[in-house]
């Protein structure tokens, strides 16, 4: 076997070429009936309550299908207790039991921050946490999906092909149930496998520091001006287009939300960008264009059309810029032009950080965010009284844990002096 070493860690194994792997076809207790009653919630919390050690969790969304980020399954298995399938819309009002039992357990999920959400607005919410996916990026896999960990630590093959699904259809399909209870079947061995792992290598700590800031991190903040996002945004030249666009991806997003349909399906954004370009003046003109005067969309022709006349009654005090405000440092690209020094620094900084990803075999983004880089990197003065301090507190103010410190902020540190000196030497 092949092994990718580094200085700080023990050798992290590489994936075996040609290594005989099992296929995962379903799961060795079958199939179990999907949990729909309140009664059905009782007998399964009863059953878990019966089980040992952590627990393994999954949820299935509709994303692309619905606006909601809300599971659709539930999925649940324990030592001793067996798999659970809940279907979490007829029995909302009925899982105080089940989160009775589960909530004070460890959860093992694989991407903990895409489903703690949804499983949170239900109620159920872990005491700790293990995150699969994490731990492989932790331990240096270059492949983390859980396919491709599962394949590499335990030998078996989970064949893929229903994530995507509109999990809010009803009835499941036998396929989609038996693929949802492979996502936990294996779970449990799977987080003693990668605990092994990160132990092996001394990332226990830093794996531990991890899992519980995803476990208290909530729901991701809505970013600003989400509306910019709309694909082909930059085509429009003016900034009443720009507003024409604002206010339909805004109609949008209400009928969206209201209807809970993914905003994509309740009007494409190329339709967006053409009725921004197009300027109709009339339920007759917006028809006329593309996707418009198509029988889904002839019946909210009123809502599109007075989004439009909203965008033209608007004072020019009130229109968009053409490009959005920075809120933080601007784009890297430009920096060389308006801050050469602060380039300087994030070169040095990126170098750095490079190197030491390298050494302890972890990605750059994990070893501390990528913002929080730039942020110090264009903000820094050198202080009088010691850079690490300085630099610590930088990075502790942006939410970096205590493990990312210790190994980061001595390198940033000789990174930035670095930058510093070789400026100085340059105006010599």
């Amino acid at each position: 076997m092949s092994e990718v070493t580094d200085d700080a860690s023990s050798p992290v194994p590489a994936e075996e070429p040609g290594r005989q792997v099992v296929p995962l076809l379903a799961p060795r207790d079958g199939v179990p009936d999907v949990v729909t009653t309140a009664e059905g919630v009782a007998k399964a919390a009863a059953a878990l309550s019966e089980g040992t050690g952590p627990l393994a969790v999954d949820a299935e969304r509709a994303s692309g299908f619905r606006y909601s980020a809300r599971a659709y399954l539930v999925q649940l298995r324990r030592e001793g207790a067996g798999t659970v399938l809940l279907d979490p819309i007829p029995t909302a009002a009925d899982l105080a039991p089940l989160a009775d039992v589960i909530n004070p357990l460890e959860w093992i999920l694989h991407s903990a921050d895409q489903d703690l959400p949804g499983l949170a607005e239900i109620g159920l919410a872990p005491a700790t946490l293990f995150d699969t996916e994490l731990a492989g990026r932790l331990a240096g896999f270059e492949r983390v999906g859980l396919a491709a960990i599962v394949e590499r630590t335990l030998g078996l093959e989970l064949r893929k092909g229903h994530g995507a699904a509109d999990w809010s259809k009803r009835p499941l399909p036998d396929t989609w149930l038996n693929y949802a209870a492979l996502d936990v079947e294996v779970l449990v061995e799977l987080r003693n496998v990668m605990a092994a792992e990160l132990d092996e290598q001394g990332k226990s700590e830093w794996a531990a520091q991890e899992f519980e800031h995803i476990r208290l991190a909530g729901p991701p903040k809505p970013k600003a001006d989400r509306w910019r996002r709309t694909s082909h945004i930059t085509s429009l030249k003016t900034q009443r287009q720009l507003a024409a666009a604002r206010s339909l991806w805004q109609a949008r997003e209400d009928l969206a939300r209201k209807r809970d349909v993914s905003p994509s399906r309740v009007l494409p954004d190329s339709a967006i960008i053409d009725a921004a370009t197009k300027d109709p003046r009339s339920i007759e003109a917006l028809r006329a264009l593309p996707v418009f005067g198509g029988p889904r969309q002839r019946r909210h022709s009123r809502i599109w059309l007075q989004a439009l006349e909203d965008a033209a009654a608007l004072p020019d005090y009130e229109l968009p810029p053409k490009t959005p405000p920075f809120t933080g440092p601007p784009p890297a690209s430009r920096w060389a032009r308006h801050d050469p020094d602060a380039a300087d620094r994030l070169t040095a900084a990126r170098a750095a950080l490079a190197a030491l990803g390298s050494e302890v075999s972890v990605p750059v983004e994990n070893l501390v965010t990528p913002e929080l880089v730039r942020r110090l990197c264009w903000d820094w003065a050198a202080p009088e009284d010691g850079d690490e301090a300085a630099i610590d507190g930088v990075l502790d103010a942006g939410g970096a844990r205590p493990w990312q410190r210790m190994l980061t902020v001595p390198r940033l540190a000789t990174a930035l002096r670095a930058a510093a000196e070789q400026k100085g030497s340059g105006d010599d």
